[in-house]
């Protein structure tokens, strides 16, 4: 059933505010210290433009967001509220914050309301990093659910509903469970099922949607994680809505569970967002809920249209194979976001990176993620792709007759012998990668995109580990976060007198 929404849906709040203060002639003897000028700050004023610098205001600007605001307009909420009041009618969601340090500080944030909760929570394995960083920074101890991985694709997906309940059922004293839907290549868990599980066992339920910022807002597409049930969602609008790069938002659910972690959430909030938060960066989230509020059936159609079309290019030309069969066999996949078009290269004689390598090269398009057997492409909800201009690059590739460049194994489930924050605080050394196998990692280490951890700190670093990791970083595109080195051909590993002690 379509929602209906309030005609407020296109208004900006935030974002009209910063531009009515922007029109005033002010004198500005306060930060920033360009002033709003552009021959005060000529290199960032080539950047973004005059305009941008005579909006980027101070979060705490009286009038705006402070409570002056509340003062001169009684009755009437901080327009920044007003903002993200809309948002969380738009999503679905009971309340919605916006932040600035992207959907990795989301994830800090998350993992911070569990240890409110708790200090043991149900996680799956193939989480962001930035999960792994936020749970080592607050101690907490998870017990890891390990999801499906297509080893052809070189993908992580998600968990089922069945392994969520047996999770709980082995580790009652779980504070929450958390999971990632949709995977980096689209497949979306059954968050319902999940939820309700979760629920059955007095748990909250928090999701990182990241790559899901649109679901839930075009009838073709599937519905977002917090209207099925999630009591706390991670969102990066950057990703697909078209917000500034590094903003995102929480979302809020509805029910007990998400009432409850409601003042805990709002503290962790404010401890983690800066009391400088841009204004740009704010406002652009405004503007693109109010975009995709007014225009986003039009704009989301259109996208949908323009990926169907690549998909039946891919699909009649022999070279290639559209991978997503594959995203909606896996056992977790409950649905699959059709924005991500996953290309198997295999059959062409090339890898993924190579390809990639040549389209950028020859033809100026960057596609989101290469695999040795895959290109990964990912289509802005508000973004209808110019698809001519990709199948031309793809028609005008020259034939190949070699064989693919051998696939590096993802390396299997790694030994844990310390816990996570034990390792990482650790004194540790910087040793040879040839002497590396068999020490316990002091680094997350996660071949980047998609950013999961294929190394944990308290793992025991495996041959097969080192050589995928290296692998991964000599790549064209590749790199490892976490890594001590670009090549890894170091690896930091916990002293070995903190070994025999741990």
């Amino acid at each position: 059933m379509k929602r209906i929404l309030s005609a407020a849906q296109t208004t900006a709040p935030h974002a009209d505010a910063i531009r009515r203060l922007a029109s005033h002639p002010w004198q500005r003897l306060h930060v920033p210290g360009h002033s709003g000028k552009a021959e005060n700050a000529p290199g960032v004023a080539s950047l973004v433009g005059e305009h941008a610098l005579q909006l980027d205001f101070p979060m705490l600007f009286s009038g705006i967001d402070q409570n002056t605001w509340i003062l001169n307009n009684p009755g009437r909420k901080t327009p920044l509220l007003e903002a993200q009041e809309l948002a969380a009618e738009l999503w679905g969601a009971s309340r919605v914050w916006f932040i600035t340090n992207g959907a990795s500080g989301g994830n800090h944030i998350a993992t911070n309301v569990v240890r409110g909760l708790g200090r043991e929570f149900i996680v799956q394995r193939s989480v962001h990093s930035s999960v792994i960083d936020g749970i080592t920074h607050v101690g907490l101890t998870p017990h890891f659910v390990y999801g499906s991985v297509d080893t052809g694709l070189g993908a992580s997906h998600g968990v089922t509903p069945e392994q969520i309940e047996t999770a709980l059922q082995t580790h009652p004293q779980a504070a929450a469970v958390y999971l990632v839907s949709p995977s980096y290549f689209g497949a979306i868990a059954d968050i319902a099922a999940i939820a309700d599980i979760a629920h059955s066992h007095n748990v909250p339920l928090i999701v990182d949607e990241a790559w899901g910022s649109h679901l839930g807002l075009h009838p073709e597409l599937p519905l977002n994680a917090v209207q099925l049930g999630a009591d706390l969602v991670i969102s990066s609008t950057h990703k697909s809505v078209g917000s500034l790069t590094q903003t995102g938002m929480i979302q809020l659910g509805h029910g007990p569970h998400a009432q409850a972690l409601e003042s805990l959430v709002d503290r962790v909030v404010r401890s983690y967002q800066s009391t400088s938060t841009s204004a740009l960066l704010l406002a652009s989230l405004d503007e693109a809920r109010r975009n995709i509020a007014v225009n986003g059936e039009k704009q989301i159609g259109a996208a949908l249209a323009g990926a169907a079309r690549i998909r039946k290019y891919i699909k009649e030309d022999w070279r290639f194979r559209d991978a997503t069969p594959d995203v909606q066999g896996m056992p977790d996949a409950f649905a699959y976001d059709p924005l991500k078009i996953a290309i198997d290269t295999r059959g062409a004689g090339i890898t993924g990176t190579q390809l990639q390598y040549e389209l950028i090269r020859d033809h100026a398009i960057y596609c989101e993620l290469a695999t040795p057997a895959a290109l990964l492409l990912l289509i802005g909800a508000a973004s209808p792709p110019d698809v001519d201009r990709f199948i031309k690059a793809l028609e005008s590739l020259p034939p190949s007759d070699e064989e693919p460049e051998r696939l590096l194994a993802m390396p299997d489930k790694l030994e844990s012998v310390m816990p996570l924050d034990e390792a990482f605080f650790a004194p540790n050394e910087l040793v040879s990668w040839e002497e590396a196998a068999g020490r316990i990692s002091a680094d997350s280490l996660a071949a980047y995109p998609p950013g999961v951890p294929n190394v944990l700190p308290g793992e025991r670093l495996t041959p097969e580990a080192i050589m995928y990791l290296r692998g991964t970083a000599a790549a064209e595109s590749g790199y490892v976060r976490g890594a001590s080195d670009p090549a890894l051909d170091t690896f930091r590993v916990v002293a070995h007198d903190q070994e025999i002690l741990g």
